[in-house]
């Protein structure tokens, strides 16, 4: 009799011993695992229930928030603005996750970053429900608007920077999405939303500005430009070949200059008039005088290779290498075609570096992280970055005041602003035969107490003569560095 009870007894343990340990497993060891399923719904009520931080812009205004709402979920993410700062915030939504600054700095707009732990303690202690904190950033509201109404709905990118701090004071991509539609709370409306989104050709969810890689065409110039002067071989008065055809190596093909004249007599140019009128094969001889790794490692100082977080992601903007970059293919890179690719986040930094006196500054998006409410304590500032030198200070006063040739009596004029030192540099990027080109401007405005350095990109602007970068992207940057100085 005894025996069968013990067995029974040894059953009864085991199935206790069994219970434990799958409870255990499931309540400390993949916990955190369950909890991050995307068909955890109790997970999707706590993280909604929580009031989500407000994303603001300079002056205060916020431009994501959240607001309680009579349903499951308690708070409804909106965005005020709608389609003006979609690129920058993203979208934060029950079905389809986040994006933008609202990936980025989640932890801290949910309230579970690390920095918030004694703050979220304390209301525990209270029985306080923990609230997220407050992203500000860089983003100056007249500056965006301006952008956003330059561009006026034509496809691409715009960005202005602070060119001493690195600050982000606009950044538009068109065209956009209103990110109201993706956080409804109702999911038939979420899911139309995202379907019809992304069906749409023009790719209006992506963030032009910081995601898309374009050839950059003749902005690329000014890079080649401080290749040269660098090496210490060239000035801005140095004559250089400009004829009406470059011949190419390896190749019975020949670079031809937009005009089909030689860019000066006895086919001969200087460097700053190259610059001026944006001499293609004065760039190309450049490159292939320089060579692929001169050419490589200038582009590299002003950023080109470097894995950039602002904080939120940036693509890698790159300088070709090996076959990619050899024998007439070098000619085109220097002219800013080839292989070569950049963002407009890119472009805009060849520009602020320039006019800093060529110091790089880190972009930046956050200006400040704050405890929830008008009387919160900051939890975390940002302070400007050094990435590196691109040039020397007496080569960027040369660059400065050949991009102020460009403006004055180039191919920039259109840029000019009445009072104000203004340098540029236009750009026309072929993408492939028959498309019509990208139409670029990058620039820098300096008034004495500000400095700001825009970059511009339109795509598919028309006919490859009405696409030139000084006639369409020009007057934009022109309408923003006047809003960015306007203070």
């Amino acid at each position: 009799m005894n025996r069968p009870l013990r067995r029974l007894s040894l059953v009864v343990a085991f199935l206790f011993f069994a219970l434990f340990a799958s409870t255990t497993w499931i309540q400390f060891i993949t916990a955190g695992k369950l909890n991050a399923m995307p068909g955890n719904s109790r997970q999707l009520y706590a993280e909604f229930g929580r009031e989500r931080g407000a994303i603001l812009v300079q002056g205060g205004a916020a431009i994501a928030a959240s607001t309680p709402v009579d349903d499951a979920y308690q708070y409804q993410r909106s965005y005020p603005a709608g389609q003006l700062y979609a690129p920058v915030t993203g979208f934060y939504s029950l079905r389809y996750g986040t994006s933008g600054i609202e990936r980025a700095e989640n932890d801290v707009l949910s309230g579970s970053a690390d920095e918030l732990f004694y703050r979220n303690l304390s209301s525990l202690l209270t029985g306080e429900k923990p609230k997220g904190a407050d992203v500000t950033l860089t983003l100056e509201p007249k500056v965006q608007q301006a952008a956003w109404d330059a561009l006026d709905g034509r496809k691409g990118a715009v960005v202005a920077l602070d060119a001493r701090t690195g600050d982000v004071l606009a950044m538009v991509s068109s065209p956009g999405y209103d990110p109201n539609s993706l956080a409804s709370h109702d999911g038939a409306a979420q899911e139309q939303a995202w379907t019809a989104l992304n069906a749409d050709e023009d790719d209006p969810l992506i963030n032009r500005a910081t995601s898309t890689l374009y050839p950059p065409g003749s902005t690329f110039k000014l890079v080649t430009a401080a290749a040269a002067l660098e090496s210490g071989d060239y000035t801005a008065d140095t004559l250089v070949a400009g004829p009406q055809e470059l011949a190419l190596p390896q190749t019975s093909n020949t670079l031809k200059n937009d005009e089909g004249t030689a860019c000066g007599p006895n086919d001969q140019v200087s460097l700053a008039d190259a610059l001026k009128i944006s001499c293609n094969t004065a760039f190309g001889d450049l490159g292939l005088k320089l060579g692929a790794d001169a050419l490589g490692e200038q582009a590299a100082k002003f950023g080109f290779g470097q894995s950039l977080t602002i904080p939120t992601t940036v693509a890698t903007s790159s300088f070709p290498t090996g076959d990619d970059v050899a024998g007439p293919l070098l000619a085109y890179s220097g002219i800013g075609q080839g292989n070569d690719l950049a963002t407009p986040l890119q472009v805009a930094m060849i520009s602020a570096a320039i006019a800093n006196d060529g110091v790089v500054m880190k972009p930046n998006l956050v200006a400040e992280v704050r405890e929830a409410g008008d009387s919160g304590s900051v939890v975390e500032r940002s302070s400007p970055s050094e990435l590196g030198r691109a040039v020397s200070s007496e080569n960027a006063r040369t660059l400065q005041q050949m991009m102020e040739l460009v403006v004055d009596s180039g191919t920039g004029t259109r840029a000019k602003i009445d009072g104000v030192r203004v340098g540029g540099k236009t750009g026309t990027a072929q993408h492939g035969a028959g498309l019509p080109p990208y139409a670029w401007f990058t620039s820098f405005a300096d008034d004495g107490d500000e400095q700001v350095a825009v970059a511009v990109v339109i795509e598919d602007g028309g006919s490859t003569e009405s696409a030139y970068g000084g006639r369409l992207s020009a007057p934009v940057a022109k309408t923003v560095m006047e809003a960015a100085l306007d203070g």
